[in-house]
């Protein structure tokens, strides 16, 4: 198991950019995969990008190159950029210590671990 506490949410202008940051309570190479997922109110959670144990990276194609996931020792991030009013979402952190296939790594239902989410707002 693994405690996870996500920060730098906030609101921005369309077009503008925010850091998010998830701070794991464990060695993040312990975790078989970490994700960014993200929803919105009367929708479901979906997923945004995901990185596993070895760094190999999977990302949504909504994404469209605007974001990137990353990891170093403690804590998961992800570089959102090129922000747009559909973006708007609490975004959270999850973690697994299963291996996935890349074909599931957007999955919800796959992680074990989950944040409480931190809040995006983009404005028009």
């Amino acid at each position: 198991q693994v405690q996870l506490v996500e920060s730098g949410g906030g609101s921005v202008q369309a077009g503008g950019s925010l850091r998010l940051s998830c701070a794991a309570s464990r060695d993040t190479s312990s975790l078989r995969y970490m994700a960014w997922f993200r929803q919105s109110p009367g929708k479901q959670r979906e997923g945004v990008a995901a990185i596993s144990r070895d760094g190999r990276t999977t990302d949504a194609d909504f994404t469209k190159g605007r974001f990137a996931i990353s990891k170093d020792k403690s804590t998961l991030y992800l570089e959102m950029n090129s922000l747009q009013p559909e973006d708007t979402a609490m975004y959270f952190c999850a973690a697994t210590l299963f291996s996935l296939s890349t074909t599931v790594a957007l999955d919800h239902d796959y992680y074990t671990d989950w944040g409480q989410g931190t809040q995006v707002t983009v404005s028009a």
